[in-house]
């Protein structure tokens, strides 16, 4: 997906030959811009795993340190780019010490938690808002991470599926058919937990 250009909103092409240029509130403009959608594909990403807040510093670090070498392109796919590769890193990093100081993930209750501040219209809203969020969390979670990765770049990131597949080093067809299997099991798994709920509710 293209950034649409709203007049008097800097691109993120502008805002970053500014940064270059010495204005460095450029660079916070555009962290305000990706910081939100990034934190939450971090986050439900590493599923709880503790490290999400590192990743997601780290992920900023890397970029600022490497704006120098970037060039004109599609700059959210770039910040994707570093961030998914330093997961990866970071996940194989973790697996060497899972089974000596870390309980098994299937002997944890749900992880899933309020990870980003919100806007509450009301408590009876906000409290039904987080419910659904807890769902959708607990449903994306047990999607394979292949499927939940493509779901999260194209919904919390944005990014067109061309880049998604660049990404996971996949052709395009691979990458919709992950997101076709990802939404099909998110639609199953709410129409079942609803239903749940509602018989529960009767009862």
């Amino acid at each position: 997906m293209t950034q649409d250009r709203i007049p008097d909103v800097p691109t993120d092409a502008e805002l970053l030959e500014a940064y270059r240029a010495g204005d460095g509130s450029s660079l916070a403009v555009l962290f305000d811009r990706y910081r939100k959608a990034l934190y939450a594909y971090i986050a439900r990403m590493t599923e709880g795993r503790g490290d999400a807040d590192e990743i997601f510093q780290e992920t900023w670090f890397r970029a600022i340190r490497h704006l120098p070498r970037y060039r004109a392109g599609h700059f959210r796919a770039w910040l994707y780019r570093i961030c998914h590769n330093l997961m990866i890193d970071r996940g194989r990093e973790a697996s060497r010490w899972t089974s000596l100081d870390q309980p098994l993930a299937g002997d944890e209750g749900s992880t899933a938690q309020d990870r980003l501040a919100a806007t509450e219209p009301d408590p009876a809203a906000a409290a039904a808002s987080q419910d659904l969020g807890r769902i959708i969390d607990g449903l994306l979670t047990g999607l394979p991470a292949a499927q939940r990765e493509v779901f999260l770049l194209r919904t919390e990131g944005e990014l067109p599926f061309r880049e998604i597949a660049r990404l996971q080093g996949v052709s395009i067809n691979t990458a919709l058919a992950r997101m076709q299997y990802a939404v099909e099991k998110l639609r199953v798994g709410l129409r079942t937990e609803t239903s749940m709920r509602s018989f529960h509710h009767e009862l």
